[in-house]
């Protein structure tokens, strides 16, 4: 249950902190040169909100995979795509197609039949075997 959780929370923190990076980084008018870009998105409140919750997904990321299967976690956390297109909709006022949105379906079923595998973590037999 506890993977559930923490996948739950990264799946959260990685969508919001897209949706503030990117509404920052919209933010910001045109750089000339990438220092320029640079020195206006350290002054940007959403782009540091959006980069801490963008580590804190690393580190729940992370917790997971010490739990959990690469082949359920990865999968699992992919839910965020759905998310993140429902977000940028509607915080961010993308226009979001029909194509995009069936797309996004489409990753939502394969999530909902990775996670019915459960997530299946057992001791490699290299480090069960005796040597």
């Amino acid at each position: 249950m506890k993977t559930y959780a923490i996948l739950a929370l990264a799946v959260l923190a990685q969508a919001i902190g897209n949706v503030c990076l990117s509404g920052g980084m919209r933010e910001l008018s045109s750089a000339s040169s990438i220092f320029s870009l640079f020195s206006q998105a350290v002054g940007s409140p959403a782009i540091w909100i959006g980069t801490a919750l963008l580590l804190l997904f690393f580190l729940l990321f992370a917790a997971a995979l010490s739990w959990a299967d690469l082949s359920f976690v990865v999968p699992a956390i992919s839910v965020e795509v759905v998310i993140n297109v429902a977000f940028a909709q509607y915080f961010l006022k993308e226009p979001v197609s029909s194509v995009r949105w069936l797309g996004a379906l489409l990753i939502s079923i394969g999530v909902i039949l990775v996670l019915r595998t459960g997530k299946q973590t057992v001791k490699s037999e290299i480090e069960g075997a005796k040597i």
